[in-house]
């Protein structure tokens, strides 16, 4: 048994037979991955002050706040699929973004944040939920090509790690999971 298979096992032991589980079927190391990336992603966004928000990330053109709403809308997204999904309908595809991360962008920093955190909750909670079936479930991406549902958490994990860096306040390539580390002359993926 791995350590992750030992420490699921034990928090499943400690939560009782009640407690709502991810289904067996569900991509467990890539949920982990996407699980650490968002407490990380929500440690650095907690280190910057309120007028911090507002400043430049590290993506060309963008705002810090830009960069957290592009997390919290990309977890949106993934969630209304997931949700389509669960309740046996056709998978949405993502449709653009932008006009939506420009105006969250616009938030005040407590809302900013709550947008986040909301999201992120939210999205746990519609993959906890998904049944096995439905990990399997097809739908679009942001860039329109199709791959199951188990391919999400490793998509938002991915989008979490890299965007830390992109809030510019402290995140380095090092803190991020080896396959999550690009490569190029920039050493960073502008923007994902």
């Amino acid at each position: 048994m791995s350590g992750l298979d030992q420490a699921r096992a034990d928090l499943w032991a400690r939560q009782g037979a009640g407690a709502r589980r991810d289904a067996p079927e569900a991509p467990a190391a890539a949920l982990a991955l996407a699980r650490l990336g968002t407490a990380f992603f929500a440690r650095k966004l907690n280190e910057l002050t309120d007028d911090a928000l507002y400043q430049p990330s590290v993506v060309a053109g963008w705002s810090r706040a830009q960069v957290v709403c592009d997390v919290a809308y990309h977890a949106r997204a993934i969630s209304r699929q997931v949700e389509a999904a669960t309740a046996g309908l056709t998978v949405p595809s993502f449709g653009d973004l932008t006009p939506e991360v420009d105006l969250g962008a616009t938030l005040p920093p407590r809302a900013l944040r709550h947008l986040f955190d909301h999201a992120a909750i939210h999205l746990n909670v519609v993959w906890r939920d998904l049944h096995a079936a439905g990990w399997q479930a097809v739908g679009a991406g942001e860039t329109g090509v199709l791959r199951p549902l188990s391919a999400t958490p490793r998509e938002q994990a991915q989008r979490l790690w890299i965007r830390a860096i992109h809030l510019g306040n402290g995140a380095r390539l090092r803190d991020l999971p080896a396959e999550f580390r690009p490569v190029g002359p920039t050493g960073l993926q502008e923007p994902l």
